[in-house]
């Protein structure tokens, strides 16, 4: 992964290279560059898909309250096997 400076010199310098080409580049042309070179800096960073967080938070969820419940379970059980002294 790269780091944030790193990753913002990289995209400085291909953006300069990018409007400093001689002539003038078609305003399409411009965006559809621009757009390779965002999607190449997004590429070297370790991001993922909203579809993709959105399955692992469901995934988290139904974890966490399978957790719960067997926590629940083990103090019910312990309950039964050590029962308060009165």
């Amino acid at each position: 992964m790269l780091p944030p400076k790193a990753l913002l010199d990289v995209l400085s310098s291909q953006a300069s290279r990018l409007f400093s080409s001689e002539g003038s580049t078609p305003r399409s042309e411009v965006e559809a560059q621009l757009k390779v070179l965002l999607q190449g800096a997004f590429n070297k960073l370790d991001l993922v898909s909203r579809e993709e967080f959105d399955s692992q938070m469901v995934v988290l969820a139904r974890t966490r309250a399978r957790l719960e419940a067997l926590e629940a379970k083990v103090a019910e059980l312990e309950a039964k096997q050590n029962p308060p002294a009165d």
